[in-house]
């Protein structure tokens, strides 16, 4: 099974609730997309940064899961920080790339990307997963 065969065979309710598409996976690179929808808006007809947040979220969990050590349980987060610089429209695209910062035996960091499909930052996430 591929990285990207695994992460798409976890059950991940919430992401599939904000309708989170897994592109892109590899032991070093995670890629998701999201639709900007209306319900993930706030004023402005723009991307509440909720929605960020847990879009990089479950980017940065599932960036985890494919690096886990065998005798893992799972993983769950931490901490997360993210700084907003950007913001993307209704109807817009934004793509959540992970890339690691740090694997250890009983952490790993993430730094999620996220940005709007003509390469505008949204946003960069940093994300420490605990290893179970």
């Amino acid at each position: 099974m591929t990285p990207l065969e695994k992460i798409r065979s976890i059950k991940m309710p919430f992401a599939e609730l904000k309708g989170v598409t897994f592109v892109e996976a590899g032991k070093d690179r995670v890629v998701a997309r999201m639709l900007v929808r209306p319900d993930l808006c706030t004023a402005g007809h723009t991307i509440h940064g909720g929605a960020v947040m847990a879009l990089a979220d479950s980017v940065g969990a599932a960036a985890t899961v494919i690096n886990l050590p065998d005798d893992a349980k799972g993983t769950t987060t931490i901490e997360s920080k993210t700084n907003f610089i950007g913001a993307a429209k209704e109807g817009a695209t934004v793509i959540a790339t992970a890339t690691p910062v740090h694997r250890g035996r009983r952490t790993q960091v993430w730094q999620t990307r996220v940005e709007a499909e003509d390469g505008k930052l949204v946003a960069v996430v940093m994300q420490t997963q605990m290893v179970l």
